[in-house]
């Protein structure tokens, strides 16, 4: 459906799972296997996990996510915990489990052919980005590949503030949690949110636009 577009556009950052990435598909396996570590070491409850319960922890830096899900936890086990996830998420994008939003391609494509730099910009570590951009060809399309760890897993909002200033003025963030949306408000740029993502749509109340389906972006970027 037509929109009134967004003008004076020159930078986009996206953010990955979730936006371009439908990464619950390797999250939730990941996640199960760190939690049953986790439960064998009499560290955590017995109990089960719906996928949707998991993918609410899918766009938060591995910091974030500890401090929030088990704050309680011993450093040690919260880090052979979070680097299980990891290794488990990277073997299946490796094996071919993961997928990309339909459409997602095909999007930053032609925002590239458009003229746009594009930015990838998420809560990831360094590992984790450099096995998707290989699985995925995400190089060809991302001026600029930027992960949280590569930044001490700041706040993103404070990265974005740390780097815009290496890119074109006249920019726009694209992503699904409520991390996207306050990157924006924050820095004084517009936001996009993505409603078929993993965060609430009450995350995307303060973005400028919210979307269905990532092939809207042609139509608010033209």
């Amino acid at each position: 459906m037509a929109r009134k577009a967004l003008s004076g556009i020159r930078t986009v950052y996206f953010d990955f799972d979730g936006t371009i990435h439908e990464s619950n598909m390797v999250y939730a396996p990941a996640f199960r296997k760190a939690y049953r570590y986790l439960v064998d070491e009499g560290k955590a409850d017995e109990r089960t996990f719906t996928d949707k319960e998991i993918s609410i922890w899918l766009g938060y830096s591995r910091t974030e996510m500890w401090k929030s899900f088990m704050g309680h936890l011993e450093e040690d086990y919260r880090k052979a915990a979070g680097e299980m996830i990891g290794r488990t998420m990277r073997e299946g994008i490796e094996e071919g489990t993961a997928r990309l939003y339909e459409g997602a391609c095909h999007v930053l494509s032609e925002l590239m052919k458009r003229g746009y730099v594009l930015v990838f910009l998420s809560n990831c570590g360094r590992k984790y980005m450099e096995t998707s951009s290989k699985a995925f060809g995400l190089e060809k399309y991302f001026d600029s590949m930027i992960c949280s760890e590569d930044h001490g897993y700041i706040p993103k909002d404070e990265i974005l503030k740390a780097v815009m200033g290496n890119f074109p003025m006249g920019q726009v963030i694209v992503g699904d949690r409520f991390h996207d949306v306050e990157s924006g408000v924050r820095n004084g740029i517009p936001s996009i949110f993505c409603e078929y993502g993993y965060g609430s749509k009450d995350e995307g109340k303060e973005a400028t636009y919210s979307i269905k389906d990532i092939r809207e972006l042609l139509d608010i970027l033209p």
